[in-house]
């Protein structure tokens, strides 16, 4: 289930292993996803795709770290990570990729002043 929780004194939402969303999601505060997403997710903060994550969709943020799967469209206003074990099968558009040694990248990618702002209240 989706939850708040408190890291470091900032506050971030997360979806546990064997949840399910199908729908949209907005959110002011991080979001740190383990379980499964299908829908569209905005966020002003940084969206974590965990290893037994998986999204479905598409996702705007500021910043994004991907270790499950992304299928669909991301849109990162600064920086979008793909970890060693992650997987993108879509389309990408960041102000700035890092990819990790064997991480899987199917798709395409716009990179540098293309990436539109997180802003979820104008969505």
């Amino acid at each position: 289930m989706a939850n708040d929780r408190q890291q470091g004194g900032s506050m971030f939402n997360a979806l546990t292993s064997g949840s399910k969303i199908v729908g949209n999601i907005t959110a002011d505060s991080d979001y740190r996803i383990d379980g499964l997403v299908e829908g569209d997710l905005q966020c002003t903060g940084k969206v974590v795709i965990g290893e037994s994550g998986r999204v479905k969709g598409t996702v705007n943020c500021q910043n994004a770290e991907i270790m499950g799967l992304m299928d669909g469209k991301i849109t990162c206003s600064q920086q979008l990570s793909l970890r060693s074990n992650g997987k993108i099968q879509g389309e990408v558009a960041t102000k700035t990729l890092i990819v990790e040694p064997g991480a899987i990248f199917n798709g395409t990618c716009s990179m540098g002043g293309n990436a539109a702002p997180a802003n979820p209240k104008k969505a």
